[in-house]
């Protein structure tokens, strides 16, 4: 299985040196002199050597599953594969690929992309500001208010004579929880005795919600809820007002958002500066599209009939 992983791991990065190049960069190699034992020859092919950093970058390309085995499984493994590389580049330059037109044109490509990834990358970081998260966070309150929220537990059962016996059972001082331990056919909220946490009203389906945010805290239902799951006895414990996540907490979300809007910026002020052609698929120009609000012959409406003479 490992194999068969590493030889389709290896066919994709050949076949994709690209995504493999931008991948490696995020294992940098030693700089220049940096003593031989931080990054040893682990391998040579015809006197070319391969040295530990160029295995541990490969490393990091492949699957995760592959990556989390044994060291000395895959280290060998991965060495076999980068001289099977070495010697098929090798046997690629004897017979002059290198001078094909398709080479010069891929890695025009590639490097395009490349400098594409470093420009946006840059600018985002210059153009994240402390004020501007700040801002996307002020935001993010406005549009996330505090609602009100309910602690509850249940008991859900299959049949209302069940939950009206459970209810009974509840008002000469059975413990609400042992019973739910004991009969809710929710198990996961029956190992916790029934406890849901917190909620907003939304976050429950109808029936339920209306009842739950209906009662006190220390209420237990008085007469069966009827879901599509069943039937619910409830108990409210608590309720309060939600508290937005802290700027900690979300900041990485954040900076994802003001990162999406950043580029958008950057690439709709740049398309605003450059003169832009575009032409139909076989070559020839696209059809002119009249300014917004503009009066065409067709479009204009008809002239208002003449009024009606007497005869």
């Amino acid at each position: 299985m490992f194999a068969r992983v590493l030889r389709v791991a290896a066919v994709s990065l050949a076949l994709g040196g690209v995504g493999f190049t931008a991948q490696a960069q995020t294992s940098p190699a030693p700089a220049a002199g940096s003593p031989a034992g931080e990054d040893p020859v682990v391998a040579k092919v015809n006197g070319a050597e391969i040295r530990r950093s160029e295995v541990t970058r490969t490393i990091a390309s492949l699957p995760p599953q592959v990556q989390q085995m044994p060291p000395q499984m895959i280290f060998p493994a991965v060495i076999d594969q980068i001289i099977n590389g070495k010697l098929v580049a090798e046997a690629g330059y004897k017979a002059n690929v290198q001078n094909d037109p398709e080479v010069a044109e891929r890695l025009k490509r590639s490097e395009e992309r490349i400098v594409q990834e470093l420009y946006l990358t840059r600018e985002v970081q210059k153009r994240i500001t402390a004020e501007r998260l700040q801002e996307a966070y002020n935001k993010f309150k406005e549009e996330n208010p505090p609602q009100d929220e309910v602690k509850a537990s249940h008991i859900l059962v299959e049949s209302e004579d069940v939950a009206k016996s459970i209810i009974a059972d509840i008002k000469k001082g059975d413990d609400f929880a042992k019973i739910a331990g004991e009969k809710s056919t929710d198990k996961a909220a029956a190992q916790q005795g029934g406890d849901l946490g917190y909620f907003t009203k939304d976050q429950m389906v109808e029936p339920f919600a209306n009842a739950a945010f209906a009662m006190k805290p220390g209420d237990v239902s008085q007469t069966p809820v009827q879901t599509q799951f069943g039937w619910h006895v409830i108990k409210v414990v608590d309720r309060r007002q939600s508290t937005p996540p802290s700027f900690e907490e979300v900041q990485e979300q954040l900076r994802s958002q003001v990162s999406e809007q950043v580029i958008g910026e950057l690439v709709e002020d740049l398309r605003g500066k450059a003169k832009v052609e575009r032409f139909q698929m076989d070559g020839s120009p696209m059809p002119e599209t009249p300014p917004a609000g503009t009066v065409t012959p067709d479009s204009a409406a008809p002239a208002p009939a003449a009024p009606a003479t007497k005869p």
